[in-house]
């Protein structure tokens, strides 16, 4: 019984010292990335929040309302892991990432301001950007088409610690919808 408990107890600890490991290598790093959107992670959020105050075209509540609609965009995302490449301290993990897609929805929209100029006019006859944001933000709601993208995350093991590197844009684009690739 004492030889039992002794191996257990073993088998335990060495299980509890590798699963420390486990959440160290490029996919794992990638999936809680990802599930860092899906949960709405503060990182993310103070992430989009600091875009929103920075574009001055949006009124408080398109500000409200786009970031709503970017909290059910990233809770709907969904990816999966195809492959993991390691090359001694630099590791690729390509992703398929599902989301819904706004680029044409943003396009149209862009092309429709063009057309129709005055329709986005104040009050005082002059063009009024929060008068097209709040046009705009109406339309890309009304998207429903998904679309799949592959996203190659690259990573490097500092200090024992893999890190995802910068994205690009193109991927940022990818993983928020407005990918027009």
């Amino acid at each position: 019984m004492k030889k039992f408990l002794l191996v257990l107890t073993s088998c335990l600890l060495v299980l509890t010292g590798c699963d420390s490991n486990m959440d160290n290598t490029p996919t794992k790093k990638v999936e809680a990335f990802l599930n860092n959107y899906q949960t709405l992670d503060n990182s993310v959020m103070e992430d989009l929040d600091s875009v929103l105050a920075a574009d001055t075209t949006l009124s408080d509540n398109d500000r409200k309302n786009y970031r709503e609609f970017m909290e059910k965009h990233y809770k709907d995302l969904k990816y999966e892991i195809k492959d993991e490449k390691i090359d001694g301290d630099k590791a690729t993990v390509e992703t398929e990432v599902t989301v819904r897609n706004y680029a044409k929805s943003v396009s149209d929209a862009e092309n429709y301001k063009s057309e129709n100029k005055d329709e986005f006019n104040g009050e005082d006859g002059n063009y009024d950007a929060t008068l097209f944001s709040t046009y705009r933000l109406d339309e890309i709601k009304k998207v429903t088409e998904t679309s799949t993208y592959t996203i190659n995350f690259s990573l490097t093991k500092e200090n024992d610690e893999w890190k995802i590197n910068e994205l690009s844009d193109e991927d940022l684009n990818k993983i928020n919808g407005l990918y027009a690739g």
